[in-house]
């Protein structure tokens, strides 16, 4: 068995046999059927759960006549996710507001994980950020086929058709190159991040490691915004007009 945090073990406690099941019907074989939730998987739950908990109370405390703290924060974090995209993407960068917002919130929850006691990040697992990195993969493509139609497509072929040959291998490798920049930056930094973290924590007298959390939250908060300023630079691409 592998070792559990207390939320894997609660998920595990609670959901084996269903999530088992499911996997089973999918004709995949879990490890471990009594624990097949993992510690990542757990950890992308509770991410989950604490944002849809913030986005409820949110909505419970709207209001327009004296909006309060929390609604002030968000109001700001909207405001900063839509100048960023719309000095990158331009016109319309609006409607990426939502998705481009909870994937930054996503990511920066899961890196801070790494600093509180009983938890860890679950980007420091390579199957979160190639997760995401899939995600925002086939978000911006499904948005550049969306905006051009199948012309969207001529951006394989080169300025010229007689350069397509050459083109199109050179653009999908191009493309595919930007998944795994996208999962291995993430996945690397968060990795290392905990590491340090951890092995500072074990070593060093409580005051020191003080400033390693520091710098973690700094990494986290950096990692979380390198991510979504990416995914802006390939929307902007995708939906640009020159295609």
């Amino acid at each position: 068995m592998p070792e559990q945090l207390w939320f894997t073990q609660l998920l595990n406690h609670a959901f084996a046999g269903p999530v088992t099941a499911l996997l089973q019907a999918l004709h995949i074989e879990p490890q471990y059927p009594q624990a097949p939730i993992t510690n990542a998987a757990a950890m992308e739950v509770l991410v989950l759960g604490l944002l849809l908990l913030s986005f409820l109370v949110l909505r419970s405390r709207l209001s327009v006549e004296s909006p309060g703290g929390l609604q002030h924060i968000f109001e700001s974090f909207q405001g900063f996710i839509e100048g960023e995209s719309h000095s990158i993407i331009g016109h319309g960068s609006e409607q990426f507001t939502p998705i481009l917002a909870v994937l930054f919130l996503f990511i920066l929850i899961g890196n801070v994980f790494g600093v509180v006691p009983g938890l860890e990040s679950p980007t420091a697992s390579p199957v979160v950020p190639l997760g995401l990195a899939l995600c925002t993969f086939a978000y911006y493509q499904l948005q550049g086929l969306r905006h051009h139609g199948i012309k969207y497509l001529k951006q394989f072929l080169g300025p010229v058709w007689w350069l397509a040959p050459l083109m199109v291998p050179l653009e999908i490798i191009s493309h595919l190159a930007r998944l795994l920049s996208l999962t291995i930056r993430l996945y690397a930094n968060m990795f290392a991040g905990d590491l340090v973290t951890l092995v500072f924590l074990s070593l060093i007298p409580i005051f020191i490691p003080i400033i390693f959390l520091g710098l973690h939250i700094f990494v986290a908060l950096l990692q979380a915004y390198i991510f979504v300023l990416l995914a802006m630079v390939y929307l902007a691409g995708a939906v640009a007009e020159e295609h």
